[in-house]
């Protein structure tokens, strides 16, 4: 020991060698987030431009109403991956993290340029879920959604305002919150293996009940890229139980 130096405290040089490795796990978690608004915004200006050329659907249409109800749906399922990202540091949850929160950023600020275009509210006048029980349109096919068929079962599949299929409570995701590593990618899987499940469900009503060519097309592309997803996240699941 050198006199008048003295020793260096352990605890306070393990504080020292955190600090380097905290910041740069904050500078990658705003980076994301960044990246995700980005997304969101161009989606939006896209949605805009997409429905030039078609007919301007009304509030109480299934497209107006997928619109809403998706953004919703697509957000919190934004918000479960930026939560995992912190949670864990497995390379692969991470990376299917980021892109779930990009991807449903992009088709919710598409979504929202859809009924800015529209010149439609983005609340409307009708308790979510509203437009899911109505009955498809005459000849269209629910795509498996329900195990149960004809009009009237489709129509009283659900209850206007009810909660949306696949959506976590407030209490499954401040479960998440409180744990990390392998417990925080059983607990996510689980819960977007679910948030996907239900965004199927919705895709495929609104398949069934909208005419829009660039709703359909998105709801096309939900179905098949969601359903890819679950197949990865249920083997995913699979290796940590």
């Amino acid at each position: 020991m050198t006199p008048g130096h003295p020793t260096p405290d352990p605890a306070d040089a393990t504080e020292a060698e955190r600090a380097p490795s905290r910041a740069g796990r904050i500078a990658v978690l705003v980076a994301a987030g960044l990246a995700v608004i980005v997304v969101a915004v161009v989606a939006f200006s896209l949605g805009r431009l997409s429905t030039l050329a078609e007919p301007t659907p009304d509030d109480r249409s299934a497209e107006a109403g997928f619109a809403r109800d998706m953004q919703v749906h697509h957000l919190q399922g934004v918000e479960l991956a930026m939560i995992v990202r912190d949670l864990t540091d497995d390379p692969d949850v991470r990376r299917l993290a980021y892109d779930i929160a990009t991807a449903q950023a992009q088709q919710a600020g598409q979504m929202y340029g859809w009924l800015e275009e529209w010149d439609l509210s983005q609340a409307g006048t009708e308790p979510s879920m509203t437009w899911m029980t109505r009955p498809p349109l005459e000849g269209s096919d629910e795509h498996g959604a329900h195990e149960t068929t004809g009009t009237d079962a489709a129509a009283s599949a659900h209850e206007p305002g009810a909660p949306m299929p696949g959506l976590a409570t407030s209490e499954q995701i401040a479960e998440l919150q409180a744990s990390t590593g392998v417990e925080a990618e059983r607990q996510f899987l689980g819960l977007m293996i679910a948030h996907h499940q239900g965004a199927v469900e919705m895709a495929d009503a609104v398949l069934a009940r909208a005419e829009s060519r660039v709703v359909l097309s998105l709801a096309q592309s939900i179905v098949a890229s969601q359903q890819a997803e679950i197949e990865l996240m249920e083997g995913m699941l699979a290796e940590r139980s």
